[in-house]
């Protein structure tokens, strides 16, 4: 890929969860993350992605011999094309942004293949403290860039987001994922 259009799409991948332009889709279907009968947050998928919640389960990162316990994982996915993922969770035990980034060090690898941070800054997503975390590795062979999201939550949790975008996905899908952003509400 020419540096130039790889610049370009890191640069896109950065502005994810961070500005949302006029211009951005619209989320149109309320997704609501829920834990013991308790909604913890609010999401909204655009119109043409499908979402997928999967449970608890555990997964063993490469190279490691240790499985890790994941938490439900909401994923968004455009219908019709291929290489954009978004993911949130809320994990179990995790009530800082420290405990955050620890527990994705040890799930990182799961998503991404040999991850590299190229910047890190606060941000505020749907009116709380976040951190922004951008960077590129691989995934099933391709080169993606990524971007980790920890929003600070009511009642000691903390919100993770994931959003991987394969050198070569359709800029125009970066619209959506920052309008999924954009749509993010703590429940009270």
């Amino acid at each position: 890929m020419p540096r130039s259009v790889s610049l370009r799409l890191i640069s896109a991948v950065l502005g994810v969860a961070g500005l949302v332009l006029p211009s951005a889709a619209l989320a149109e279907m309320p997704v609501t993350y829920i834990e013991d009968n308790r909604a913890l947050f609010y999401v909204s998928a655009p119109d043409f992605w499908q979402v997928r919640a999967g449970g608890a389960r555990a997964i063993t990162p490469p190279g490691s011999d240790e499985a890790r316990l994941i938490n439900r994982v909401i994923g968004f996915e455009p219908v019709a094309e291929q290489g954009v993922w978004v993911g949130f969770m809320s994990p179990n035990g995790v009530s800082t942004f420290a405990e955050a980034q620890e527990y994705l060090r040890n799930i990182g690898q799961s998503v991404v293949d040999n991850p590299t941070v190229d910047s890190s800054k606060p941000a505020t997503i749907g009116g709380r403290r976040a951190q922004k975390f951008a960077g590129h590795g691989r995934r099933d062979g391709r080169a993606v860039n990524f971007t980790a999201v920890l929003i600070d939550l009511p009642g000691s949790r903390v919100a993770i987001s994931l959003s991987v975008i394969e050198a070569g996905a359709d800029p125009a899908l970066i619209d959506d994922v920052n309008a999924i952003y954009a749509s993010f509400r703590a429940a009270r």
